[in-house]
């Protein structure tokens, strides 16, 4: 099987130029690499756009979702081209389960009193929802340059808040090989969502990183190792 090209999916209040570091590591490492934008509208909608872009890709994929992103990517994983996943510092859902669902069975993490919630939404009715601008670089962006994370904190890509009440459809973490990094000093995702998850679906491989949310950032290389380890584990 020729080698997957690798596909990276962004999550909320974030986008593609979060996973820039492992990008590049994965380009210097020769390996077909492309960073979609997703819309943050819906778990749904997102997943089909990701599917759709991932089916034009000519051979095998793996696809990569860091946080939300690892939702859509369990959806969109349902390509035909697909081989494999790995969510990084992700949920992990089952059929008919919902990101609120998830999350409640667990203490929240510090995000949840943080989100802000706007009378602004794309999708015309709703809100949309982003974190405190005060409170990102403690949550989301910890660990990485305070000049940088201050960047961040004013330019999120807001995500529509009815994202958290909207069941899974079919996803394939349980029909395709998968891996996992679990970011264990994350304050946006309590980190036992992310082992949860990741454990409920079997995956194959699970690392776990003394890392923030933003893991992609912070430990490049680890992230990349692992990915270019799922993209050898699925063309074998």
């Amino acid at each position: 099987m020729a080698t997957p090209t690798i596909v990276l999916v962004h999550g909320a209040f974030a986008d593609a130029a979060s996973w820039a570091p492992v990008t590049r590591e994965l380009l210097d490492r020769g390996y077909a690499v492309r960073v979609p934008a997703s819309y943050n509208r819906s778990l749904v909608s997102d997943a089909a756009y990701i599917r759709e872009f991932v089916e034009q890709i000519e051979g095998p994929v793996v696809l990569a979702g860091h946080s939300y992103g690892a939702g859509v990517a369990g959806v969109a994983g349902l390509a035909s081209n697909v081989v494999g996943l790995v969510a990084v510092a992700g949920y992990v859902l089952e059929e008919g389960e919902t990101l609120g669902q998830l999350q409640g069975r667990f203490p929240d993490s510090p995000l949840a009193p943080n989100l802000v919630l706007s009378d602004v939404s794309t999708e015309g009715t709703g809100k949309d929802v982003t974190v405190n601008i005060a409170e990102f670089p403690a949550i989301f962006a910890k660990g990485l340059d305070p000049a940088v994370a201050e960047v961040l904190a004013v330019s999120q890509r807001p995500l529509f808040a009815g994202v958290f009440d909207e069941p899974a459809p079919a996803l394939a973490w349980t029909s395709l090989p998968s891996w996992g990094i679990v970011s264990a000093a994350d304050r946006t995702i309590n980190p036992d969502v992310e082992r949860f998850g990741y454990q409920r679906a079997g995956f194959r491989e699970v690392v776990e990183l003394d890392a923030p949310h933003l893991v992609m950032q912070t430990h490049p290389k680890d992230v990349a190792d692992l990915i270019e380890r799922a993209v050898k584990g699925s063309s074998s």
